[in-house]
């Protein structure tokens, strides 16, 4: 066990850029990293990994191993789990961080089994006990309860932490750190799957809740999917992501990639105004690090109201279009 130091953040890439929460994972796995004197690892596999080196340092990790080599230029499960398998083999982490993304889901619970370890899945919370073990804290039974696990004994300590749950830190390009490049020896036959096609999803619309530093979100108050046109109408007035209730999902109105909550996503943007949103205890899950909350609902004792820092009770169907004609003129006046 003492064979094993230093806490991984594996960055993951898409078409060769890095996704947000590899980055925001390098903050926690710093903190634990110092409260242990030991070090925080990036660990970037793909196209490109060499380039986004730096950018990890910027980010706060002391070393950075790089695996650039075309039979893993793109995502496979096969491919990953053994180059990662060799790598924790080779250097022999105490922890790795993944972000629970469509990836990060399929991997860390594939390499936990090939390491004869635990995962925790999902996770919203990460500290250390008394003997220097992670504790990762995820949501249970629908965001009810919080749950703790904890891998005592055996390393390393693998899980999966929700995109959006760990602010990362400013880019600070002072900063130095060690890059290793490592090549991994794939057999021939290993990888049985490959990409032959990416279609694009049919909409023009980029939905990034996670970076979004204003969130305007549509619940089941909205009453019928043509009111998402109101959500819509003010958030592009205050340049915001347009969000969404799982309500207001599963009613058919609009896309799961809008979704806040357990099973959506979790934000934490500056300003957050939720529009006909009860405050169910899911939702309320995905969107508790909000800055500033400003929720509109008919119901003056709804959930939501309890956690907002200002409160509209009335229709929102007049409320929010006033609000954007306000938006709207103050910023014709300051233009």
């Amino acid at each position: 066990m003492e064979e094993y130091k230093n806490f991984w953040a594996v960055v993951e890439l898409a078409d060769g850029k890095p996704k947000g929460v590899g980055f925001e994972l390098l903050n926690p796995g710093k903190q634990l990293a110092t409260q242990k004197g030991e070090k925080v690892v990036a660990v970037i596999i793909g196209k490109n990994a060499g380039a986004v080196a730096a950018q990890a340092i910027s980010y706060g990790a002391g070393e950075v191993i790089v695996v650039e080599q075309e039979n893993l230029s793109e995502y496979s499960t096969d491919g990953y789990t053994y180059a990662l398998e060799k790598l924790v083999q080779k250097y022999k982490p105490a922890a790795l961080l993944v972000g629970a993304t469509n990836n990060g889901l399929d991997l860390a619970p594939r390499l936990a089994a090939r390491l004869n370890t635990g995962v925790a899945a999902d996770c919203t919370g990460l500290s250390l006990d008394e003997g220097g073990n992670v504790v990762w804290t995820r949501l249970s039974f629908n965001g009810k309860i919080k749950a703790e696990a904890v891998c005592r004994n055996f390393r390393p300590q693998i899980g999966t932490v929700r995109p959006g749950v760990f602010k990362r830190t400013e880019p600070d390009t002072a900063l130095k750190g060690n890059v290793i490049k490592e090549n991994i020896d794939l057999p021939a036959n290993l990888i049985r799957t490959r990409l032959v096609e990416k279609i694009a999803p049919e909409t023009s619309e980029t939905v990034d809740l996670e970076t979004a530093e204003i969130i305007v979100t549509g619940g089941r108050g909205l009453g019928k999917a043509e009111n998402f046109s109101i959500i819509r109408e003010l958030a592009g007035a205050l340049g915001a992501t347009v969000g969404a209730s799982r309500s207001a999902v599963d009613s058919g109105w609009i896309s799961h990639d809008h979704q806040v909550g357990q099973t959506g996503k979790t934000v934490q943007p500056q300003l957050y105004i939720a529009c006909g949103v009860s405050g169910a205890i899911q939702h309320l899950a995905g969107m508790s690090g909000s800055h500033n909350v400003v929720a509109i609902n008919t119901d003056a004792e709804a959930a939501i109201f309890k956690i907002t820092d200002y409160g509209v009770v009335g229709d929102l169907t007049k409320v929010v279009p006033e609000l954007t004609k306000v938006v709207k003129e103050i910023k014709e006046k300051n233009q």
